[in-house]
């Protein structure tokens, strides 16, 4: 039986309306390749059990002709095009070697592009695998957290709601990831004037920080 019929001989309960769903966005997901299984465990829990996101198609840049190009707004405008499409909110998904993978901030730059259309909300959720072990008697900031790349670095500032993006560790329930995917949504016009988003494209993989290798 539906909640609406449950309520449907109670005239004093039926009068109160059902509260709206929240709409279903479609979400672009940047992330590294090495960390697939638990990418797919994410998209699976959220976008195939919960229903609360539509993925776009996890993608590699690998054989498309603009990899070479010199021309950061013909890659941008190519990777929206064909990669990050309706997408309307970025999800960054962070393991510890994420920081260093170009791909990762070619789909971050050109998630935050503005101009021809509104930017992406940018939401960074930290992968189980990239957890630090938390000391009881260290300050959250003080904690040993993963490096990040370096474009949410520039749009995500610790303990202030005056940058654009927004970084969290796994949501615990459907209703708080729609809820963060909603405010990652909202920013696109209420805290677009806050993006950071300037600095030139990565050209080659950096040295991993925590490897020492280039991945």
């Amino acid at each position: 039986m539906s909640y609406s019929n449950r309520f449907a001989g109670n005239p004093f309960l039926s009068s109160f309306p059902l509260p709206a769903p929240q709409p279903k966005r479609n979400v672009f997901l940047s992330t590294f390749h090495a960390n697939r299984p638990e990418v797919d465990a994410f998209i699976y829990q959220w976008a195939t059990q919960e229903k609360v996101f539509t993925p776009k198609a996890l993608c590699t840049f690998d054989n498309d002709d603009f990899i070479n190009s010199d021309n950061p707004e013909y890659v941008m405008s190519e990777i929206r095009r064909k990669y990050l499409g309706d997408a309307s909110v970025t999800i960054l998904l962070i393991g510890k070697c994420t920081h260093s993978r170009r791909y990762v901030d070619w789909e971050l730059k050109s998630s935050l592009r503005q101009g021809q259309s509104l930017p992406n909300g940018l939401l960074a959720y930290l992968l189980p695998s990239a957890m630090p072990l938390i000391n009881p008697w260290l300050n959250w900031d003080q904690q040993a957290w993963p490096y990040v790349p370096d474009r949410l670095k520039a749009n995500y500032t610790y303990a202030t709601p005056s940058c654009y993006a927004r970084y969290y560790t796994m949501p615990d329930s459907a209703a708080m990831l729609s809820q963060h995917i909603e405010d990652a949504f909202a920013a696109r016009t209420s805290r677009a004037h806050l993006i950071q988003n300037s600095s030139n494209m990565m050209r080659y993989n950096a040295v991993c920080k925590v490897c020492g290798v280039t991945h």
